[in-house]
């Protein structure tokens, strides 16, 4: 059995100004089908716009509020909100709110960096 906790995970800064948690993947695990991390997306910053060709995804908002793209369709989402971005499909969230957005996102197969291709 495999058991990490977030108090051990390593923060990843990003160029947009999140923090990714890694809870489980490619860099604490031997899981390769999928992944799971916690983002956090400060008020005023948006994940840079980019597209996965292997990867599928799915956000889930557990607080905050924002405005998710996915292709061409655009939502207001919130806390209890699960989005699904397919394979391909260029994407992005903005932290619309006074709040920081967390979420969590599950991909399969597992993340790996080499599969995101930023969007200028």
């Amino acid at each position: 059995m495999k058991v990490n906790n977030r108090a051990a995970s390593t923060a990843i800064d990003t160029l947009h100004g999140s923090k990714i948690y890694p809870l489980m993947d490619r860099s604490n695990s031997g899981i390769t089908s999928c992944s799971l991390a916690e983002e956090i997306l400060p008020p005023g910053c948006a994940v840079r716009p980019h597209f996965h060709r292997e990867i599928e995804e799915i956000y889930y908002i557990l607080s905050g509020r924002g405005l998710m793209t996915v292709g061409e369709d655009q939502r207001e989402v919130g806390s209890g909100d699960s989005v699904y971005v397919p394979r391909g499909a260029r994407h992005t969230l903005e932290n619309t709110g006074a709040e920081e957005i967390k979420l969590l996102l599950v991909c399969g197969p597992a993340f790996t960096h080499e599969d995101e291709n930023p969007i200028d």
